[in-house]
Formats: C-alpha cells, sequence, structure tokens
C-alpha cells in the first residue's frame, strides 16, 4: 500500500468550485483504478468518481455530480485531480482519494473495499 496526500478541501458558497487533488506519496506504480470517494457525518462513505487505467480506460461518476465533478488522471506523475463546480451543501462532506492495483471491473468501482491505498481525507464545507 503506498499512501496517497490529498489537497484542495475549504470552504466554499453553494454554486462555487474546488479542485481537490491527489498524489501518490512515495513509489510510482501502476494502478487499475484511482477514484474519489466522501463521507459525510452520520452517512456511509460514497463513492464519487474513477477513472480505469486498466479495465476500460473510462471514468465513471455517481449520479449525484454527473456534469458538475471532473476526474482528470495524471498518469506520468500518478497524480488526479477532482474538479468539483456547482457545488451545493449536499457535497459537504469528507473527501478520500483511493487508488487500487488489483484488476477489478468497472461494475464494482463503488465498492470501498476494492482499494488498497487511500488518503487522510480533506475536508470540503459547502455553505448556502
Amino acid at each position: 500500500q503506498v499512501p496517497l496526500l490529498e489537497s484542495g478541501g475549504g470552504s466554499v458558497e453553494a454554486g462555487g468550485s474546488l479542485v481537490l487533488s491527489c498524489a501518490a506519496s512515495r513509489y510510482r506504480r501502476r494502478y487499475n483504478c484511482l477514484a474519489w470517494f466522501r463521507q459525510a457525518p452520520g452517512k456511509e462513505r460514497e463513492g464519487v468518481a474513477a477513472f480505469f487505467t486498466c479495465a476500460d480506460g473510462k471514468t465513471y461518476y455517481a449520479d449525484s455530480v454527473k456534469g458538475r465533478f471532473t476526474l482528470s488522471p495524471d498518469g506520468a506523475r500518478n497524480t488526479f485531480f477532482l474538479q468539483m463546480d456547482s457545488l451545493n451543501t449536499e457535497a459537504s462532506a469528507m473527501y478520500y482519494c483511493a487508488a487500487a492495483e488489483e484488476y477489478f471491473k468497472s461494475g464494482y468501482w463503488m465498492h470501498a473495499h476494492r482499494y488498497d491505498s487511500w488518503g487522510q481525507g480533506t475536508q470540503v464545507t459547502v455553505s448556502s
């Protein structure tokens, strides 16, 4: 497992934007899947977006963020970003980046147990 380092969280008003970054802190590895999850107080961790480098090369989004969030990988540096636009108060949560080295099909991207490397989390707060 390689620690992931997140940055970019913060507070923003509804309708605003934030960009989260996630970087592998040490070794350069080939990941099957890079993803962002979030967890709000009292709720389960949920998948936000995922990019498959091996399975099908596609990016997937939760229905709640489609058209507003964009996941962008930078394979050369094992870094990836989450551009979040048109934020609403429901987006307030702790955001975690995750990476999976083992292969799995894209249909399982929201299953948190498939990922073996996680960041420490970065807080996003959206005020009305």
